[in-house]
């Protein structure tokens, strides 16, 4: 079996992030942690961000690497870090950050799943009631499915 896009361990629930750019900082070590990519890669989320905004709305936002910084993926994997308070995102609020690395075109199957999801408002409410990590990971678990 391959791993998961999005295993247990990649979701984490937050009280604040001090800024959005310390938001896509979090998402990004989550990759890291889980050996989906170098560590230069969360590097190139900040410089995708400097240049085009990654949120999507309905308090979504996915960060992700240029696409210089594909061969700095390892492979594909999803984290996902739902903030208590929102974090400020050039305006607009956040309170899910997904970060996303994806394998050749994995990426644009992933966001398609994401972006389901986060389309429906009764889904995103039972996002932000989630009591637990494992409570929105089984939510979101539907983006593991092949």
């Amino acid at each position: 079996m391959t791993e998961e896009i999005l295993p247990p361990g990649n979701v984490r629930l937050a009280v604040r992030a001090a800024s959005r750019d310390d938001a896509i900082r979090e998402a990004g070590a989550i990759l890291v942690e889980a050996g989906a990519v170098d560590p230069a890669y969360v590097d190139s989320m900040l410089e995708r961000e400097g240049s085009v905004s990654t949120y999507m709305g309905n308090f979504l936002a996915i960060p992700h690497g240029t696409n210089e910084a594909k061969d700095q993926i390892r492979r594909s994997a999803l984290s996902v870090v739902r903030y208590d308070e929102p974090v400020d995102w050039n305006g607009e609020e956040a309170r899910f950050v997904v970060g996303i690395a994806g394998i050749e075109n994995e990426h644009l199957d992933i966001l398609s799943k994401i972006a389901v999801i986060f389309s429906d408002d009764d889904a995103v409410q039972r996002l932000v009631d989630a009591a637990t990590a494992g409570e929105l990971h089984a939510l979101l678990s539907e983006v593991n499915e092949s």
